[in-house]
């Protein structure tokens, strides 16, 4: 079946599923709820996933990019945890997304704050953590061993590092996807190959354990929709479905720093936090000259909002950390967003690996399956690492005489060669469209080369055409949906406002009927939330 998503075949699915009674009825976009659909679909049952806003909408795009070992879970305890991580982690670089996720190396900078016995302590860690890349069958040329680096090769690496009292840097090496918003659309769209109806802009009203009531949010339209089993993949929303779930949201902020504001850093760095034993900052280089700093982790009370802030006491901690290692201080200034996420974290009660509670950064990472007393089972916790063994225990869960999942091998889309891969055209380079469509790449060129005029490139290296084959063939339904997940030019909001007549225009070459009259520009924010990327 086509792996295309756009809106007509969201129009045609809708109806279909007003009609019939579905296998499975997944309720949430995001990493874990596409993963559902995907491993229930893989499995031959019948899939409806639905979302109250777009794909990869709520904590699956704000993560810190890492697809990672578990290094920190080993060092407090958390073996399972680790183990999990490692072997998930090698599945996505292996097997299921090597087009979207890679290894990448980290410096942990050896300033006078850094003590040679943590520096020991830390690359002991290193080693465990390489003996689990073993453990999970992840070849070394694929994911390279640890090491210590000379000061001077240091600041090769990093040359904005502070150059006195340096004694080099502990190397190592960790997995990261180019773009975790893109993963997920990766994800969905592979699910809708094995036949799942993917249809966001569906908000569930109501659950039970056969099927939910749900609104079309397009059009304000109420129906049911009838299933044998019902998963809720919310996230950090689930309590509101499921009210036997309880939930303490955690914030992670990061920094979008502007391209050259730490020179020409070649690594990703670990800044130790002061006064923490093993916490520290990521600094994360893109491909597109921008550079991630995150994260902080911050309990949250009250409603949680649709698109969490990225409050001023967020961005001046997290430059603090960054600007204790640095030679010349990044500045404010530098600051060109930020965008915060939050973890869906189990309470004491329901948390394995956390029986007396305690801070939120201390809460184990452990997912949970939780099965309410009228059948409807709820998946929560864990991180984007773990989403597709997240997947496959809550499929198990809900449909428990199913055959046996299959997506521990089963390539995402973009993952395997097409007709056509090798397509080029003037102005992008092969590779930076690779490292976001993989073996799609040609035929996203192949639009470029009919009409030259999609060639431009509108923003943070994204062109006119990348537009287009969202609206095609991504699901891109609005301009939101264009700037803030398909590609992540909001993340800026300068260069959001230069993007918006593209996405406009992109919007009005879609498929027949792709976009309703008036629905051509910024979608209308009547819950109070901002863009993504706005400080």
């Amino acid at each position: 079946m086509d792996s295309s998503l756009n809106a007509t075949r969201r129009a045609r699915e809708l109806a279909e599923i007003r009609d019939c009674v579905v296998d499975v009825l997944v309720v949430g976009l995001g990493a874990t709820g596409a993963g559902a659909a995907l491993d229930a679909a893989a499995r031959g049952l019948s899939v409806a996933a639905i979302d109250a806003h777009d794909l990869a909408f709520g904590t699956s795009r704000w993560s810190s990019k890492l697809i990672h070992g578990g290094l920190r879970y080993l060092a407090s305890g958390q073996v399972g945890v680790a183990r999990e991580s490692a072997v998930e982690r090698g599945a996505l670089l292996r097997h299921t997304a090597p087009h979207l996720v890679r290894a990448h190396p980290y410096l942990l900078p050896l300033t006078p704050a850094v003590r040679s016995a943590q520096a020991r302590f830390v690359m002991a860690g290193y080693r465990l953590g390489d003996g689990l890349r073993v453990a999970a069958g992840t070849p070394r040329p694929l994911l390279p061993g640890p090491s210590r680096l000379t000061a001077e090769r240091t600041l090769r690496l990093a040359p904005a590092l502070r150059a006195d009292g340096l004694r080099g840097a502990l190397l190592s090496w960790d997995g990261r996807v180019v773009d975790d918003a893109r993963l997920v659309v990766a994800i969905a769209r592979t699910a809708a190959a094995h036949g799942a109806r993917v249809l966001t802009r569906c908000r569930a009203l109501a659950l039970s354990g056969d099927g939910a009531q749900v609104r079309d949010e397009l059009t304000g339209a109420e129906f049911g929709v009838r299933a044998r089993a019902v998963i809720n993949a919310t996230g950090v929303w689930a309590g509101g479905l499921s009210p036997e779930v309880e939930l303490r949201p955690s914030r992670g902020t990061h920094l979008v720093l502007r391209p050259g504001a730490l020179g020409g850093l070649g690594a990703g760095l670990h800044v130790p936090i002061p006064g923490e034993r093993n916490r520290f900052a990521l600094v994360l280089p893109q491909a597109d000259g921008r550079i991630y700093v995150g994260l902080t982790d911050e309990p949250v009370d009250g409603p949680v909002p649709d698109v969490p802030e990225a409050p001023e006491s967020d961005v001046a901690f997290l430059l603090d950390v960054l600007n204790s290692v640095l030679r010349e201080p990044v500045r404010r200034a530098d600051v060109a967003g930020a965008f915060a996420g939050l973890r869906p974290l189990l309470t004491a009660g329901d948390a394995p690996d956390d029986p007396d509670g305690g801070r939120t950064s201390d809460l184990s990472r452990r997912h949970a399956v939780i099965t309410s007393h009228d059948g409807v089972v709820t998946v929560v916790g864990g991180k984007l690492t773990t989403y597709r063994r997240m997947a496959e225990d809550a499929v198990d869960a809900a449909c428990p005489t199913a055959p046996r999942s299959r997506t521990a091998r089963l390539p995402l889309v973009g993952a395997r060669p097409v007709p056509g891969a090798e397509a080029r055209h003037p102005g992008v380079s092969p590779a930076d469209l690779v490292a976001r469509y993989g073996w799609e790449a040609g035929a996203v060129q192949e639009l470029a080369r009919r009409d030259p005029a999609l060639g431009e490139t509108v923003a943070a290296g994204i062109t006119r055409a990348e537009l287009v084959w969202a609206v095609r063939h991504e699901g891109a339904l609005d301009v939101d949906d264009l700037l803030d997940r398909r590609t992540r030019i909001g993340l800026v909001p300068e260069d959001r406002a230069a993007a918006l007549p593209a996405a406009a225009a992109a919007l009005a070459l879609g498929p027949e009927g792709a976009i309703p009259p008036g629905r051509t520009g910024t979608r209308a924010r009547g819950d109070g939330t901002r863009p993504a990327g706005q400080v």
